[in-house]
């Protein structure tokens, strides 16, 4: 695992880091926030009972949403504590601690390709730049020939645009549609967010 990697990076500097996290979003899911906005949108564009790819799950508010509707949903995080929060709060799905930049599901045992990987929260901008292409390329490599990959992030975080749409192309993706919200609203060059879904080139 890498060490440029800024999620690993703010855990080292704060132990309690991973832990206020997951304490977040549980305080939000027990005052009624709406935290499923980007698992509902994922929800409708699969069919039932898809592979679902959770990519930097966390503590798997998204995943454990998508395997309450029916879908057969793995996680991957690096964070061992995100993943023992996801295991305990969204019992279902196959949770695994692993770095997104050398996945290797099928080294693990989970061989089939996935109909869908997500990867929202901003988990490409706390990845070191320096494997955000090779992650790419493992989303690629993991997608099952007619699925779709949909990542999200906001700007500012140190990953360009046009940078990142340059490096999905260079591993074999289409934009298909791009977005400036998880609600479906049109992305502009003006925006600071960005939810991209991809199909294989």
């Amino acid at each position: 695992m890498t060490q440029e990697n800024l999620w690993l990076r703010n855990v080292e500097q704060n132990p309690a880091h991973s832990q206020w996290y997951i304490n977040r979003f549980r305080a939000m899911a027990a005052q009624g926030a709406d935290l499923d906005g980007e698992a509902r949108l994922i929800d409708a564009m699969v069919p039932r009972g898809a592979r679902i790819l959770d990519a930097g799950c966390g503590p798997g508010r998204l995943g454990g949403y998508l395997a309450g509707r029916g879908h057969d949903v793995v996680g991957v995080d690096i964070d061992p504590a995100l993943i023992d929060a996801a295991e305990d709060d969204h019992p279902g799905p196959n949770w695994l601690v692993g770095d997104l930049a050398e996945l290797d599901l099928p080294a693990r045992g989970v061989a089939e390709p996935f109909d869908a990987i997500v990867c929202a929260g901003n988990v490409m901008t706390f990845c070191a730049p320096s494997t955000r292409p090779a992650i790419l390329r493992r989303f690629r490599a993991h997608l099952a020939e007619r699925g779709r990959v949909v990542i999200g992030f906001g700007s500012g975080r140190g990953y360009d645009f046009d940078e990142f749409l340059v490096d999905a192309a260079k591993a074999g993706f289409n934009a298909d549609v791009l977005l400036s919200t998880w609600d479906l609203r049109p992305f502009s060059p003006d925006d600071d967010f960005l939810v991209a879904v991809f199909s294989i080139a």
